[in-house]
């Protein structure tokens, strides 16, 4: 089993506090606010990492697909554009918009759509991304 680890921190109130996050291998850190989370300030959010797990995700998963079909991807690029809105019961991800553009010799694009909707649904983060979460909380300090 691999088990990949992530953390943040939140210090202070929601719209004064600030947060941190990292991930267990160093590669990925940064600062997050109310303001880059809620409003348009320029930073990083939550939802801005989901969008790069699940594009990253989603183009290697695709080029996978596409080698077990029995072609060569030269590239593949994908966007995640997460619509994150404020509803009657707060705030929410509507849904993910993937765009993905693949450069494959050879395949015709009715086999290519066809390869591409089936990454989607068996895509790791994907499948994640529709799973239930456990939690464990406790107080300290």
């Amino acid at each position: 089993m691999t088990v990949r680890t992530s953390e943040a921190q939140w210090d202070g109130t929601l719209q004064d506090g600030k947060g941190r996050f990292w991930t267990g291998s160093g590669e990925v850190s940064g600062d997050f606010s109310f303001s880059t989370r809620f409003e348009e300030q320029p930073g990083t959010n939550p939802e801005e990492l989901i969008g790069a797990a699940l594009a990253g995700c989603y183009s290697m998963a695709l080029a996978a697909d596409l080698e077990r079909a029995g072609y060569q991807p030269g590239s593949v690029r994908t966007k995640a554009n997460v619509i994150f809105e404020k509803g009657e019961a707060g705030w929410t991800v509507e849904r993910i918009d993937l765009e993905s553009e693949a450069s494959v010799p050879g395949i015709a694009d009715e086999e290519f759509q066809k390869i591409a909707a089936g990454t989607k649904e068996g895509c790791p983060v994907s499948k994640t991304l529709a799973s239930p979460i456990e939690l464990e909380a406790r107080l300290v300090g």
